[in-house]
């Protein structure tokens, strides 16, 4: 059984909150599973499927109070309904939005707890999400992080541990547990996050078989497509199947004149956004200057578009290349997996990860706001790791005066000036931290 954070997270959400919560995310990425794991700590787990139970959309359509919608629902299930210790699944909430618009009736009447979950093809979530407000919390669930992938395959939680420790002194790992992380991550670029396909490698040892299970998801994605946006489908899978050729190109940005020649964004803007609310493409947008907060500073049509999972990018490369990536053969430009890797990992922390292009000093491969500062991150896959001219720039910059720049590359932790250069997997441990205090009050004394 994988251990997902996700896990922890639902517990001490249910634990702290009676609202409902909403679990999204991109199709196999382990949504329903980690929530019927959470169910078995209740009395009573009562599972409504709107895809596999059609019959229970129409059932809910049109309810508007909660003793309406829980005699229904006692109709659909000969699970007991017990006070205080009944979960309520409803799956696959794409299919049946009055029963997300009418969550707030269940919540406030109070009887069961309630989880939801979805994907997000074909989901307005901005309509989802202020429909129930107060009432139901949204978590993204995204493919297994790089931590979650090395636990799943035996890694001790002491050697994480210890590793993290090393990350915040700024030390050098031991080598020889640094030679197998390094082992380790290139596994992962190969096997990606996916539960099925980790499953499958932890099962069976078997890459081939692992790639197996990734075309499946890959056909899945497609016929998605097609089923839930069939206006828009042809465009929508052409940049689906453009992703691991545009990323291989030279700056990694989206050229649309390679989609159409006569291509326009806002043409098609409605085609990048559904892939980015499915959760299939992660975009990452271009910004003018490295200065808080980042968002203002970002370009609406510049961006890189990364896939979904690592796995799934390295399966869309040419046959036999997996053995390659795994053995680290140097004739490989890894530059397109690596980026895609660690922007995968920032998205999965919460964390937008931006990048940075200046005619005049270079380009940053990802820039982030982390702990209430820019951070620079430049992704190095080969031994030249300390060329790095535009991070140079930018880091003499007096007007930006950025205090750290990290460079993560193949080779041990060490530290040089401003610049840390880290080990790849290190990025495990960019994790988002919330800024804003706690608890606040005024003195409102002698006004």
């Amino acid at each position: 059984m994988l251990k997902r954070k996700i896990d922890d997270y639902i517990i001490n959400y249910y634990k702290s909150s009676r609202n409902a919560l909403l679990i999204t995310g991109a199709r196999q990425t382990g949504k329903t599973y980690s929530i019927r794991q959470f169910g078995k700590s209740f009395k009573s787990f009562i599972e409504i499927n709107f895809i596999e139970t059609p019959e229970a959309v129409e059932l809910f359509r049109g309810t508007k109070s909660s003793s309406d919608i829980l005699l229904r629902l006692s109709t659909l299930t000969s699970t007991p309904l017990i006070k205080g210790e009944t979960l309520v699944f409803f799956d696959e909430v794409q299919q049946c939005p009055d029963i997300v618009t009418a969550i707030k009736f269940l919540v406030d009447e109070g009887s069961y707890r309630y989880i939801l979950s979805g994907s997000l093809l074909g989901v307005e979530l901005k309509d989802l999400r202020s429909e129930p407000v107060g009432y139901m919390g949204v978590k993204n669930m995204y493919p297994l992080d790089f931590e979650e992938f090395i636990t799943g395959v035996g890694i001790n939680g002491k050697i994480i541990k210890s590793l993290h420790e090393v990350w915040i002194d700024r030390r050098p790992v031991d080598e020889f547990v640094h030679g197998k992380l390094m082992e380790l991550f290139r596994l992962y670029l190969v096997v990606g996050g996916m539960p099925a396909a980790v499953n499958k490698y932890i099962e069976s040892n078997n890459l081939q078989e692992v790639m197996t299970v990734q075309q499946d998801i890959i056909r899945l994605y497609k016929r998605d497509i097609t089923h839930y946006d069939p206006n828009n489908k042809l465009y929508i899978e052409e940049i689906f199947n453009l992703i691991p050729p545009e990323l291989n190109a030279k700056n990694k940005r989206f050229i649309l004149k390679r989609l159409n020649e006569h291509a326009k964004f806002e043409r098609i803007e409605n085609s990048f956004l559904w892939l980015t609310n499915a959760g299939v493409a992660l975009p990452v947008y271009n910004i003018e200057e490295p200065k808080t907060p980042l968002l203002l500073a970002r370009s609406r049509n510049l961006f890189k578009l990364f896939q979904n999972d690592i796995g799934l990018l390295a399966c869309q490369y040419a046959e036999g290349i997996q053995l390659r990536i795994i053995k680290g053969d140097k004739d490989i430009n890894f530059g397109s997996v690596y980026e895609n890797a660690v922007a995968q990992e920032l998205v999965a922390h919460d964390i937008i990860p931006y990048y940075y292009n200046n005619k005049k000093r270079g380009e940053l491969d990802f820039v982030i706001e982390w702990n209430g500062k820019i951070l620079p991150i430049e992704i190095k896959s080969g031994k030249y790791y300390e060329t790095h001219r535009a991070l140079s720039n930018i880091m003499d910059c007096k007007e930006y005066d950025l205090p750290e720049a990290i460079v993560f590359n193949n080779e041990n932790l060490r530290v040089t000036g401003k610049i840390v250069y880290a080990p790849v997997y290190m990025v495990m441990f960019l994790e988002k931290n919330n800024a804003a205090p706690a608890y606040y009050k005024i003195d409102l004394s002698g006004l």
